[in-house]
């Protein structure tokens, strides 16, 4: 433990000497985390953000502080992540091409091969460093839906529950028609299975973090396991 608490220490020390002025005057970067000994810059998450803002038909400072955080937090998940489920092969070119197209309908400008390279530049990304995060968040899904959802076990019950307590009620106070069980049971089922999926993937993670050594500026000392 002494040891780990030294390698932390020195991790942090060398964030703060790449935070400081290099002779020309220009911050070259700095640690934002330290997962398992892993570090996050403060350009990595800088890009995240530019991807989510992307991704969302946003900009970069409209993010408040609290969604600044939990895009960190979503880095430190992925980084913990990344050390349970390693990509045996790479994701089709295809899906994410599809997925790209998805992002493009958002921009109008976006319709032209100059159109999408400028909303690109506004977001300080270029098309191959989209692709390849997408192939990896892609990649890394399918590895975690392959570990959680054969777990997973939607029974008849569950869907009848779901269409009487919730969706009778949710159709009935927006005054539309009622649809019959058999047309939605397949819906239901999947819908049930995504929460389980999320639910299972959570407790994953915040297993994954109680027993990990993880640092960052934002909590001082950090999450430490004993």
């Amino acid at each position: 433990m002494k040891r780990l608490r030294i390698h932390f220490a020195l991790a942090f020390l060398l964030g703060a000497v790449l935070n400081a002025p290099c002779l020309g005057g220009e911050i070259v970067d700095r640690v934002v985390a330290n997962v398992n000994g892993n570090v996050l810059l403060q350009s990595d998450w800088e890009q995240e953000l530019a991807f989510e803002a992307l991704l969302n038909d946003r900009t970069v400072d409209s993010f408040t502080p609290a969604e600044r955080k939990a895009a960190l937090d979503r880095l430190i998940d992925r980084e913990l992540l990344r050390e349970q489920v390693r990509p045996s092969e790479a994701v089709p070119a295809d899906q994410v091409a599809a997925r790209i197209a998805e992002v493009r309908k958002l921009y109008p400008d976006a319709a032209t091969g100059p159109g999408w390279r400028t909303v690109l530049q506004r977001y300080e990304l270029t098309e191959s460093a989209l692709e390849k995060r997408l192939a990896e968040k892609i990649g890394l899904m399918k590895l975690v839906e392959a570990r959680l959802r054969p777990s997973i076990q939607i029974d008849q019950h569950a869907v009848e529950s779901y269409y009487r307590d919730q969706l009778l009620p949710q159709l009935k106070r927006s005054g539309s028609p009622v649809v019959p069980l058999p047309e939605v049971f397949g819906h239901i089922r999947d819908l049930l299975a995504e929460q389980r999926l999320n639910q299972l993937l959570s407790g994953w993670l915040a297993s994954l973090r109680s027993a990990s050594h993880i640092q960052t500026p934002l909590s001082g000392a950090g999450d430490q396991s004993p």
